[in-house]
């Protein structure tokens, strides 16, 4: 009778998992301890840089909040006025935000469909074009803002610049995700009839791409408006201009402060929502 057992044994199974498991938890228990190392010499670095202390200074946290609520508190009745003295400001502030968003989108539509594997015009220059968009990603807005300040001066124009680059590079990332993701047969079929490069990304890319990327660039018209806000801090005008020449003031100016905040935060609330919505119209509108 022959031997019909195999000629080598079964694996054991349970104990190929166990041992994965093991080793799956050491690597989860280093990596912890790595982190927790990193956070506790991050905690000590910057206790030494810091000139009052943290942990001296944290019962203080509450003070300058409650300070300045209870000097509002006591101005309430002049605040809806405060509302309305600051409006110019906040459209000014609306402004840089949605034209740098139409540039910036702009921009990152010709980058991702020039960064797109099967959609380059030019394949070998894929590279240089996502380094582009890594480089002006990688960037804050802030930064390229201060540049462009000592070199133009104060203003909503360096603000837009600024906004509009890291914007194109942000968006030019997700754009390009996006169309990578496109079916190319109508892509195929333009070209077999003879179209050009722009008619082929026209017609037969941009149509199926399009509610995503506006879904995208709407989101980031929201964050551009947070971003417009911060700008203001460092001279670029529109909300946040006042909002630190009313902190400078300190004391007296609480009450401003306030409706300031209260004004911007208003405004972002209303502008998420209808993002928000449009966001939802239209990938819907997509997929029926």
């Amino acid at each position: 009778m022959a031997d019909t057992a195999p000629s080598h044994p079964a694996p054991d199974i349970r104990g190929a998992y166990l041992d994965m498991v093991r080793r799956r938890r050491m690597y989860g228990g280093i990596l912890l301890v790595f982190f927790a190392a990193l956070m506790v010499s991050g905690f000590d670095l910057a206790q030494s840089r810091n000139a009052g202390g943290f942990l001296p200074g944290l019962p203080m946290v509450f003070s300058f909040p409650s300070e300045v609520l209870s000097e509002a508190w006591r101005e309430r009745a002049a605040i809806p006025a405060m509302l309305l003295g600051h409006l110019p400001s906040l459209i000014e502030t609306v402004n840089i935000a949605a034209v740098s968003t139409l540039l910036g989108g702009l921009a990152a539509m010709g980058l991702a469909l020039l960064s797109t594997h099967g959609l380059a015009r030019w394949p070998r220059l894929t590279p240089v074009f996502r380094r582009m968009m890594d480089t002006t990603r990688a960037i804050p807005e802030v930064v390229i803002a201060l540049m462009l300040i000592y070199i133009l001066g104060g203003g909503p124009v360096p603000a837009v610049a600024a906004i509009a680059l890291h914007t194109a590079g942000a968006l030019g990332k997700l754009f390009s995700e996006v169309a990578q993701n496109a079916d190319l047969k109508p892509v195929e079929g333009l070209t077999s009839v003879g179209a050009n490069w722009g008619q082929r990304m026209w017609l037969g890319v941009l149509p199926q791409v399009a509610p995503n990327w506006t879904s995208y660039a709407l989101m980031r018209f929201e964050i551009n408006v947070r971003a417009s806000a911060i700008l203001g801090f460092v001279g670029s005008g529109g909300i946040g201009y006042d909002l630190k020449i009313a902190m400078q003031w300190g004391q007296g100016r609480y009450a401003e402060v306030v409706a300031i905040f209260l004004l911007l935060f208003l405004t972002i609330v209303a502008i998420d929502r209808l993002s928000d919505h449009a966001r939802v119209r239209l990938v819907k509108g997509a997929l029926q």
